[in-house]
């Protein structure tokens, strides 16, 4: 009997289900507007929120997974599983089991959000949240379904990008600001890069099923130009900041020349765009088919880089 066909226990069943290997994406930015929120917000640090609005995060991310594998299934899309995807379409779980378990946790990390608002005080926070959550489930759900309509692209940026930086630090602060929203543009690009690598190696699936991405819609060689944008864009907009900072030190946007470290993840981003460039004959066979891999590990690297200049500042101003 194929190892598919047995079923496996409980546990294994729903980590499938929820892939939190991709929670790196939508966690980071919490974790870097936390740490924006101290060091250039000047926040003292609560912690107990803090970790709420991971844990929160960390829900809503899994819930608009598993809702994606239904949706998806639903439409023959992905039939493909790889050893930690696809409880689904493997029939470990029933459409209409996981429909329930998106809703539990769903449910969850917007109780954490609604908690954290009320606790705050902050409108704002309800606001941030509520657009949030809408996204996350609008994402893969009819009749909206984003990812069908060619504007994934833009939830994820917002949604395991900006938002999530931007309410980690209101969480905080008890106000929201440009300042993290600017700051995680860079790591927000970079999510659009791993989504795109993986609807870029779908483009003819995705064609066949009449399902519009970003990457359909460029075909390969826009692809490749698009894609080389989120992974390079990330250093220019950070060295752009920083400039700003060195020409005018009162400036709010400005980061300090700690980011420069961020350079240090630019080896990654260079395996990343080797292997996008030699698409059609990959020096290893799964190049092409793991570019989002990839592409998440850059994004997680950059991601601690950020976070560690932004600490590294902190403790050379004091």
């Amino acid at each position: 009997m194929n190892n598919d066909q047995i079923k496996p226990g409980w546990l294994k069943t729903w980590v499938v289900a929820i892939r939190p290997f991709s929670l790196p994406a939508s966690t980071m930015p919490v974790i870097f507007g936390t740490a924006a929120a101290v060091v250039a917000g000047g926040a003292r640090i609560e912690l107990m929120p803090a970790l709420l609005a991971f844990m929160a995060m960390v829900a809503l991310h899994c819930g608009a997974n598993v809702l994606s594998d239904v949706y998806d299934f639903r439409r023959g899309l992905d039939m493909q599983v790889t050893p930690v995807t696809g409880a689904v379409a493997r029939g470990w779980i029933t459409p209409r089991q996981a429909l329930a378990g998106a809703g539990v946790l769903l449910a969850l990390g917007a109780a954490i959000g609604a908690f954290l608002a009320w606790r705050c005080e902050s409108a704002a926070l309800w606001i941030i949240g509520g657009v949030g959550v809408l996204i996350g489930v609008c994402y893969s759900t009819p009749p909206v379904a984003l990812k069908f309509h060619a504007l994934g692209d833009l939830a994820v940026f917002l949604d395991f990008g900006i938002l999530g930086a931007l309410g980690a630090w209101t969480v905080q602060t008890g106000q929201p600001s440009w300042v993290p929203a600017i700051w995680a543009v860079p790591m927000s690009l970079q999510v659009i890069g791993i989504l795109h690598a993986n609807n870029w190696r779908d483009i003819a699936g995705d064609g066949e099923k009449d399902v519009r991405t970003i990457a359909r819609l460029l075909g390969d060689r826009g692809s490749l130009g698009y894609y080389a944008f989120m992974l390079f864009a990330p250093f220019l907009i950070v060295a752009g900041l920083v400039m700003l900072r060195l020409a005018q030190p009162a400036a709010a946007l400005g980061m300090p020349w700690t980011f420069a470290a961020v350079l240090l993840a630019l080896p990654a981003a260079l395996r990343c765009w080797g292997k996008a460039r030699r698409r059609a004959a990959p020096a290893q066979p799964m190049d092409f088919l793991t570019l989002d891999g990839a592409t998440a590990q850059f994004n997680l690297q950059f991601g601690l880089l950020c976070t560690a200049a932004l600490m590294l500042h902190g403790l050379l101003a004091r």
